[in-house]
């Protein structure tokens, strides 16, 4: 019922308060999932817009220092309520690996739906700002707007102040990009219930197994059905939330764009999260010096920044061991190609950076990351079942099928899909129609049955 009353109400309120809507129903929206935590949100939201004035304003070294104070104070939050147990648990892990003993016990933090997204959402304002990208947003009520909008608050895209500063003051309504926008939204919303939960279904199973009923043929059934559910999952969400922005007179930047295709993990990370991606090569690569530096120092920016990708997605040694192995990986691209001149290309190099991915999913998706080393060592036949299943798992024809549907769906173009959305709905045909509606029947047939299944990337 959300997203119907929004949307009845910003529609019907006058132009000039629509930011004031969109605060108030993003503040609500966050307030259900994070309920007190929602002041850090709105403390977020005072403090940078008061912070930015300030930088837009200062000079010389004031203006240095107010940075450095903006960065850390955003930083904080961030680091003690997603990082602080982690930071206890290596040093328990070290100590007991030195000493045999753990000297913490590790009390459990509540960790704030989307404080990864707005705390990149704040620092990118801030240096923007710094480096004179964007004037500062003048009304408190715009920059909240801006901070909470909650189509990308919980899971992106990661949206900058400058992608919307033209239309945070005026925008129009109008009724092609409404359209442009349903549809987007309805591609999400299928992408996540038709595709990415069935095939949920199958990596949870396969991921849940007794690694004495692990077998070579499930782990590679499982690695295969969590890629597909991850992409379309976490890109359904995105479409959605473009598709959203949209319709509210917004253009959210692009997130994902068939990065299955990719050949090469370089072009996997300019296709894969490309707001995420962008952010780190503007505010952590280049100023590192990027591959302007050249030979070593260009290999520890790459790996520096993969790391730190690994860690701000999660706390945890899988997350930074995935973030360090796409970091070795792309160096490992970079010497082949400066030094060899050597680059794939065609279906071999598509499938290789597909296996290459779909090996780091692993690290990203096991409990742990003694289990995800042992899930791969069974892939590689390294490790076997200990026995053989008791109840072996069959995955039925429904799953089957739509592992198939997702495989055709993640790798072959899509420019049909986007020639119909362009056309708008003046010009979309019966079919079209009908075939967007069916899609959106059936979608919400599978919630009603099955109830809806969070988006991965919410724990983030």
């Amino acid at each position: 019922m959300f997203l119907p009353v929004f949307l009845t109400v910003y529609y019907v309120t006058p132009a000039r308060f629509r930011n004031c809507i969109i605060l108030v129903f993003s503040l609500a929206f966050y307030f259900v999932d994070a309920g007190t935590l929602t002041l850090i949100l709105c403390a977020s939201i005072v403090l940078n817009y008061f912070l930015a004035l300030y930088l837009h304003r200062a000079g010389g070294r004031a203006k240095n220092l107010a940075l450095v104070v903006g960065l850390l104070l955003n930083l904080a939050p961030l680091l003690y309520y997603k990082y602080w147990m982690f930071l206890q648990r290596s040093v328990n892990d070290g100590a007991h690996l030195i000493a045999g003993n753990r000297p913490f016990e590790v009390a459990s933090i509540l960790l704030p739906a989307g404080i990864s997204f707005f705390t990149f959402h704040s620092i990118s304002y801030l240096v923007d700002i710094y480096w004179r990208k964007v004037k500062p947003a003048t009304s408190l009520i715009d920059f909240g707007m801006y901070m909470a909008n909650f189509p990308q608050l919980i899971a992106g895209p990661i949206v900058r102040y400058s992608e919307i500063v033209h239309v945070v003051r005026t925008r129009a309504i109008r009724m092609d990009q409404v359209y442009l926008g349903l549809f987007i939204f309805i591609i999400g919303l299928s992408k996540k219930i038709i595709l990415a939960d069935h095939a949920g279904v199958v990596a949870d199973t396969v991921f849940g197994m007794p690694a004495n009923q692990l077998t070579l043929g499930y782990a590679w059934l499982g690695a295969f059905a969590y890629s597909l559910q991850i992409y379309f999952d976490f890109s359904g969400y995105t479409d959605m939330a473009i598709g959203l922005g949209r319709m509210m007179g917004f253009e959210f930047p692009q997130n994902f764009n068939q990065p299955y295709r990719s050949h090469s993990v370089t072009e996997f990370w300019r296709r894969w999260h490309m707001t995420l991606s962008r952010w780190f090569r503007d505010y952590v690569y280049i100023p590192l010096g990027g591959n302007r530096t050249g030979g070593a120092r260009t290999f520890f920016n790459l790996f520096l920044v993969f790391f730190l990708c690994g860690l701000w997605h999660g706390a945890a040694y899988g997350f930074v061991a995935w973030g360090m192995y796409h970091g070795l990986l792309l160096i490992i691209e970079r010497m082949l190609l400066t030094r060899f001149g050597f680059k794939p290309s065609g279906w071999s190099g598509q499938a290789l950076t597909f296996l290459l991915v779909m090996f780091g999913w692993v690290l990203f998706r096991a409990s742990s990351l003694d289990l995800a080393i042992g899930y791969l060592g069974v892939m590689f036949g390294l490790k076997h079942a200990v026995t053989a299943p008791l109840m072996a798992y069959q995955p039925g024809l429904d799953s089957v099928l739509f592992l198939l549907l997702g495989a055709l769906c993640a790798v072959f173009p899509s420019e049909r899909l986007r020639s119909w959305a362009a056309q708008g709905l003046g010009l979309a045909t019966a079919a079209q129609i009908f075939s967007m509606a069916a899609l959106m029947a059936y979608s919400c047939m599978l919630i009603v049955v099955n109830g809806f299944n969070p988006f991965i990337y919410f724990q983030f």
